[in-house]
C-alpha cells in the first residue's frame, strides 16, 4: 500500500453503557432521513432493512434527551419522517466534532502515512 493511496478517517461513537447511541452509521441515516422524508427510503437508499433502520432510530430516539425522527404512519396517504430540530441539532454537532477530530489529528496522520512503505 502507497502513502498516497492511504487514507484516513474518523469514526467516533457515543455509547451509553454497550449501547452506541451516536455514530457514523446512525449518522449518516439521519441525513439519509433528513434527505428523502422516509425512513423506508433512507434505508434502501443504504442498503439495509427497513426494520434495521427503525431500530436504530428508536434507539437514537430513546437515548437522547428527546427524539431525533419524527414519524407519521404511513399508508395510502403515505406517512414520512423527518429529523425534529434536536435531531438536527445532534447531527450537525456530530459532524462538527468529526471535522475538528479529523482536522487535530491531520499532523499525526502526515506522519504515519510518511512511515507507510
Amino acid at each position: 500500500m502507497s502513502a498516497t493511496r492511504a487514507r484516513f478517517a474518523v469514526r467516533m461513537r457515543l455509547y451509553i453503557d454497550d449501547v452506541v447511541a451516536i455514530g457514523p452509521g446512525k449518522v449518516d441515516l439521519l441525513e439519509e432521513i433528513a434527505e428523502t422524508g422516509s425512513i423506508a427510503e433512507a434505508a434502501r437508499h443504504m442498503g439495509m432493512s427497513y426494520k434495521r433502520a427503525w431500530t436504530l432510530v428508536k434507539t437514537m430516539n430513546t437515548a437522547f434527551a428527546g427524539p431525533l425522527v419524527a414519524s407519521e404512519t404511513g399508508g395510502k396517504g403515505g406517512g414520512g419522517a423527518e429529523l425534529t430540530p434536536l435531531g438536527q441539532r445532534i447531527l450537525a454537532t456530530y459532524r462538527q466534532a468529526e471535522a475538528a477530530a479529523t482536522k487535530a489529528s491531520a499532523p499525526h496522520v502526515r506522519a504515519l502515512k510518511k512511515a507507510l512503505k
